[in-house]
C-alpha cells in the first residue's frame, strides 16, 4: 500500500466534530476520512471501534464491506480488531491465508476477499478503548510506510476522539435496560454468523433462527448464545418444511 501524501489534518478533525449531530456520525466521518487519507495504489477500508465502560460498544465503518468484517469478528468474539482495542497492542496480518492466529476469523475474512488486516490502537483516556482498523484485498499490502502513517493517524486521533467522548457522554443504562442490550448483541452476532456460513440473507437467517428455537423449545436468545459460543450455524430448513 502507497502511502497518501493528503494527510488528514487537525483542522478537518475539529470540523468533523463541530459539524456532527452525535458521536456515531463523528466516528463515521473518521473512519470515511480515514480510508480517503490511506488509499492510494491499494483501496483500503477503515473500521473505528470504540468501547466504554458501562456502554455498548460503538462501530464506524468506511463501507458496508468493512462493517460486515467488524461484524464478523463480534459473531466469533475474536479476530484482530477486536484484540488491538482490548489489548492496546498493534496486529498486523500480512496474510490471512497463512496466519493461523484467529481460528474462524480468517477464512470468514477471505471469503470477503481480505487478505491483510492492520489494527492499530487509538488512545481514548482512561475509561474508554479504541482502534483503527484497516483492511486491503492484497496480501502484504501494509509495508512498514503504512503501518508507520496508521500509527501516525491513530495517534493524530488520540486528542480529538477524547474531545467527543467527553462532549458525547455516553447513556445512562440501567441493569435490566443493559441486559436486554446484551440479549439483543448476542442475537444479532448469531444472525451475522448465520448469513455468513450460509451466503443469505439476514431476513433468511433470522428464520433459521427462530425455526432452531422453536423446534429444540428454548429461547432465542438461549440459542443465539449457543452458535456465538460454538460458531456453528444450524442448517437451513429443508424445502417444503
Amino acid at each position: 500500500m502507497a502511502t497518501s501524501k493528503a494527510l488528514t489534518t487537525s483542522d478537518e478533525f475539529q470540523d468533523l466534530l463541530l459539524e456532527s449531530p452525535g458521536f456515531p456520525e463523528f466516528l463515521l466521518g473518521l473512519a470515511t476520512l480515514s480510508a480517503s487519507s490511506l488509499s492510494s495504489d491499494e483501496s483500503v477500508e477503515c473500521t473505528i471501534t470504540v468501547e466504554r465502560d458501562g456502554a455498548p460498544s460503538t462501530v464506524a465503518s468506511s463501507s458496508e464491506e468493512a462493517q460486515h468484517l467488524d461484524e464478523t469478528q463480534y459473531a466469533f468474539d475474536d479476530g484482530p480488531c477486536l484484540a488491538a482495542v482490548r489489548q492496546q497492542r498493534v496486529v498486523l496480518i500480512q496474510d490471512l491465508g497463512s496466519d493461523g492466529r484467529w481460528g474462524s476469523y480468517s477464512p470468514a475474512a477471505l471469503k470477503e476477499g481480505i487478505h491483510s488486516v492492520l489494527a492499530v490502537p487509538i488512545p481514548a483516556g482512561p475509561s474508554s478503548r479504541a482502534a483503527l482498523n484497516c483492511y486491503a484485498r492484497t496480501p502484504h499490502a501494509f509495508e512498514q510506510d503504512s503501518v508507520e502513517r496508521v500509527e501516525e493517524l491513530a495517534g493524530s486521533m488520540s486528542r480529538i476522539l477524547q474531545l467527543a467522548l467527553r462532549l458525547h457522554a455516553p447513556e445512562a443504562y440501567p441493569e435490566h435496560l443493559r441486559a436486554a442490550l446484551k440479549s439483543r448483541a448476542v442475537v444479532d452476532a448469531a444472525v451475522s454468523l448465520i448469513m455468513l456460513q450460509h451466503r443469505g440473507g439476514r431476513d433468511g437467517a433470522l428464520d433459521i433462527l427462530q425455526r432452531a428455537a422453536k423446534s429444540s423449545n428454548r429461547r432465542l436468545q438461549e440459542i443465539a448464545s449457543d452458535i456465538v459460543q460454538t460458531g456453528k450455524a444450524p442448517s437451513p430448513p429443508a424445502e417444503g418444511a
